[in-house]
């Protein structure tokens, strides 16, 4: 028998002749393999028989491809030398932002606002701001999220000594602040004459006392002499076992303020996405793609944003690459964030506007209903793998959005290319999210929808085109333990496949290392529960 084997293995990926032992199989080794196994082996495909599985390329590549998507595929497993806790999910949501959890929240009203976008930078990913509201109100949000922490507040609410204790009182409950220091005329780089701090005025009755009737005097608050670095201040904090420490020039004019919770957040979440130079939380906003949208975007970046998301169903249009083009002349260090997109030649047209991120997904959410009603979208792998094909060369990330009902759709979706995955759905059940709960059939649900997009006209009686619907979410818990769930499960399927990170995935999709297997119906049905007359399903253990 002679195969010719020697000229077909030049065709076979690294991983396509093995041994039991891993090793590389010989030409000799390998027909002694056949020969033994198989009856007839000059019937036999050699290339099938030894390969494990398909590369992405050779799955959306072939002649006879179609639309793929997340239950269409699975991920072959692989060799395991290393611990979960070993495996990195250290990524990036745009060219220049660097996230140590691939995920961010999507930027609709029943999701994503000022507590849903600190709770997802506290656990490493991000949180998109939506737009459906008024400017102020989207400004006051990311205001919230910047000022949640800091390493050096550079901007503190400050109050004067002759205002009464109840406008201490107002501070707090509108911003959540407990103390502030108090100066000559009230504002931040006046001389610093006292501070306050809430604890002070609890059992003062008369709220119309004035602060200089609570207040530390100077002597009695913890200072440092400006410039000071970070770490000095955070020493300073834990020798004086000071709540505050007020940086002050030589003048005695504050300069900046340093808080202790600071430190215990840090301790707390080891993990947190944060701008470097100020460690402030990292926070992103939507806007539209409009030319009005332009004050918007101005008054956010004023506001400190992070990330502007340009937010539409359909991102390859004249009006979106044209704010996209103002957006990065106006704000070069700015990251801009295009979409939605599903196609390779969608993405290029973002891409030269000059995107720092790329949206992926078109009529792929679970509330969405524009293939129904539209006719146009993409199986979202597909979208993914051949937009990120494309994006890699600009190095600029992609961003997974639409279609992800579990982590194994988290996956999968990075297992294409994608850097993260946005969600709403998966988090429109938490406590952070907007909304109150309710409870149906014994069952505790919150609200999900996205503002259904209606063909706006000068005409207030033309019909309006609706293309989602909406529905509810069960109850997820808080964002503190339901995030560490996603981001375990995500180390979990990597570990599976052998793969210690992020960066170590992509360099195997497009080497050909990461193998997949296109899954037949019963195999769909085969790799769910199944066969059960009930079963209780659990998010996670909680230790018990």
């Amino acid at each position: 028998m002679s195969l010719d084997l020697s000229q077909r293995r030049a065709k076979l990926s690294p991983m396509a002749i093995q041994a039991p032992n891993k090793a590389l199989m010989t030409t000799t080794e390998l027909e002694k393999f056949v020969t033994e196994t198989f009856e007839d082996p000059a019937q036999v495909d050699e290339a099938s028989l030894v390969r494990d599985g398909y590369s992405a390329k050779e799955i959306f590549a072939s002649p006879g491809s179609r639309g793929y998507t997340f239950d269409d595929l699975i991920c072959l497993p692989g060799a395991i030398d290393f611990g979960v806790d070993d495996v990195s999910l250290e990524s990036r949501i745009t060219r220049n932002i660097r996230i140590h959890s691939p995920f961010c929240s999507s930027p609709m009203d029943t999701v994503t606002e000022a507590d849903m976008a600190v709770g997802m930078a506290l656990q490493g990913g991000v949180g998109i701001l939506h737009c459906h509201c008024e400017i102020e109100a989207q400004v006051a949000m990311v205001e919230h999220v910047k000022r949640f922490e800091n390493g050096f507040i550079a901007n503190p609410f400050c109050m004067r000594s002759d205002q009464p204790i109840q406008d201490l009182d107002t501070l707090s409950r509108d911003h959540g602040i407990s103390g502030v220091p108090i100066t000559e005329d009230g504002k931040i780089g006046s001389r610093l004459v006292g501070l306050v701090e809430g604890k002070l005025a609890d059992f003062v009755e008369d709220r119309s006392q004035p602060l200089s009737s609570i207040m530390l005097s100077p002597s009695q608050v913890t200072t440092a002499r400006h410039p000071c670095t970070l770490e000095e201040a955070h020493a300073a904090l834990k020798s004086s076992k000071s709540n505050y420490l007020c940086v002050l020039d030589d003048e005695g004019k504050l300069k900046s303020l340093s808080t202790r919770i600071d430190l215990v957040k840090n301790r707390d979440f080891p993990n947190q996405c944060q701008d470097p130079s100020t460690q402030s939380l990292v926070v992103g906003a939507a806007i539209g793609s409009a030319p009005a949208e332009q004050e918007r975007a101005q008054a956010l970046v004023a506001a400190g944003v992070d990330i502007i998301v340009v937010d539409s169903r359909h991102g390859d249009t004249q009006e979106q690459v044209d704010m996209i083009q103002w957006l990065k002349a106006t704000f070069p260090t700015l990251e801009v964030v295009g979409g939605n997109v599903a196609t390779f030649s969608q993405a290029r047209n973002l891409l030269e506007a000059g995107v720092d991120g790329l949206r992926v997904g078109m009529g792929v959410g679970s509330i969405s209903t524009s293939q129904q009603v539209k006719a146009g979208g993409r199986a979202q792998l597909s979208a993914i793998y051949h937009s990120a094909l494309l994006a890699r060369k600009y190095d600029v990330p992609v961003i997974a959005d639409g279609g992800i009902a579990n982590t194994g759709c988290a996956i999968k979706a990075l297992t294409m290319g994608a850097s993260c995955v946005m969600m709403g759905s998966l988090l429109a059940g938490v406590e952070e999210s907007p909304g109150e709960y309710y409870f149906q059939d014994g069952m505790r649900l919150k609200r999900y929808k996205g503002l259904t997009v209606q063909q706006v006209t000068a005409d207030p009686m033309e019909l309006g085109l609706i293309s989602g619907v909406s529905g509810a979410v069960v109850d997820k818990g808080p964002m503190r333990r339901y995030v560490p769930f996603l981001n375990q499960s995500i180390r979990h399927g990597l570990q599976d496949m052998g793969i210690r990170s992020l960066r170590d995935l992509k360099s195997n999709l497009y080497d050909g290392t990461l193998r997949f297997e296109l899954r037949s119906p019963a195999a769909q049905k085969e790799g769910r529960v199944h066969d059960l007359h009930m079963h209780q399903q659990r998010l996670f253990s909680d230790g018990k």
